[in-house]
């Protein structure tokens, strides 16, 4: 399963119910936090998300409706008791904002807490490879991959905003082949070699006979993709990297008729955001980080739909499935 939960879909300032950024997204049985907003502990106690199930952060960029939320989550975890590592990909300042954090008010966290810095690999890469096997253990060895493990990776790609600024990819990671056992058994292949089969392997029989991958095998069904596209200005480059996911989310502070404004500030509008999924080939469209100029959403959605009919509004409390 992957699956978003919009916890805050405002930006700067919280206004009319809406909070700051947060999003969790939830892949297999892991639960991932994206970026930390004030007041995101609160949405996650209203929505019943559970802070042990969090094991990696992502932060895209350092402005405070992004991480402000950060350092309370984090000594709340240790209150709490936990003890399990925690993992926080982020641009590299936010090391030391945490570190002298815990340093002035004397917190010692009862767990291990690992740093990722954002960006230590070549930030002009493409898309991410094809799917394939599960790598050996060890450092990514992809530019951009932040995480991989066997049903699952987590890379990152950069945007245009004021500072330094990331956006993430969420992929399943799973065989792109599946069997038919009835065929398998008809020409002998032993199932312990069925997991290698999966992954496009033809089987050599002990006499020489080759059998041939696509005689036992079908087509799998197409792994689950999200990316979310933090705080930026139009960028046709970001089609590149999100090229046909499942879901993106893009941010759209602003309607388009202040396109000149949302260019000034680094940021996009509803027209930028719907013409980046239409590049992309994207399946579906979630759209946020609203200002709190607007009271009512509507005209978002409507002015979106313009030019990408499946595009949708990043409610909070809502669970997108993919």
């Amino acid at each position: 399963m992957l699956a978003v939960t919009i916890l805050g879909n405002n930006s700067a300032l919280p206004a009319f119910d809406r909070h700051p950024t947060a999003q969790v997204v939830t892949m297999e049985d892991q639960i991932f936090l994206v970026d930390c907003g004030e007041g995101t502990q609160m949405q996650m106690a209203k929505y019943k998300i559970r802070r042990s199930k969090i094991n990696h952060i992502f932060i895209s960029h350092l402005h405070g409706d992004h991480y402000f939320g950060l350092i309370g989550l984090l000594t709340s975890m240790g209150l709490l008791g936990r003890t399990q590592d925690l993992h926080v990909h982020a641009p590299a300042a936010l090391e030391d904002i945490i570190g002298l954090q815990l340093k002035v008010a004397d917190i010692h966290l009862p767990y291990f807490l690992h740093f990722h810095p954002l960006g230590q690999s070549s930030p002009e890469q493409g898309p991410p490879p094809e799917q394939g096997p599960p790598p050996e253990q060890g450092p990514p060895k992809t530019p951009g991959v932040l995480l991989r493990e066997t049903k699952f990776e987590v890379s990152c790609f950069p945007v245009v905003h004021r500072i330094e600024c990331w956006g993430f990819i969420f992929r399943e990671v799973r065989p792109f082949r599946r069997i038919n056992p009835e065929k398998a058994r008809q020409h002998d292949v032993p199932s312990s070699f069925f997991d290698r089969l999966k992954w496009g392997e033809s089987y050599l029989k002990k006499d020489g006979t080759l059998v041939e991958n696509e005689w036992v095998t079908e087509p799998a069904n197409k792994a689950k993709s999200y990316a979310y596209a933090a705080d930026t200005m139009f960028d046709e480059r970001i089609a590149g990297y999100v090229h046909g996911v499942d879901l993106l989310y893009h941010e759209t502070t602003y309607l388009k008729d202040l396109e000149v404004q949302a260019g000034r500030r680094f940021h996009s509008t509803t027209t930028q955001a719907a013409t980046i999924a239409l590049q992309a080939g994207v399946q579906h469209l979630l759209i946020g980080h609203f200002s709190s100029k607007y009271e009512k959403l509507n005209a978002f959605e409507l002015e979106a739909r313009e030019v990408f009919p499946n595009t949708g509004l990043a409610l909070e409390g809502v669970t997108y499935r993919i």
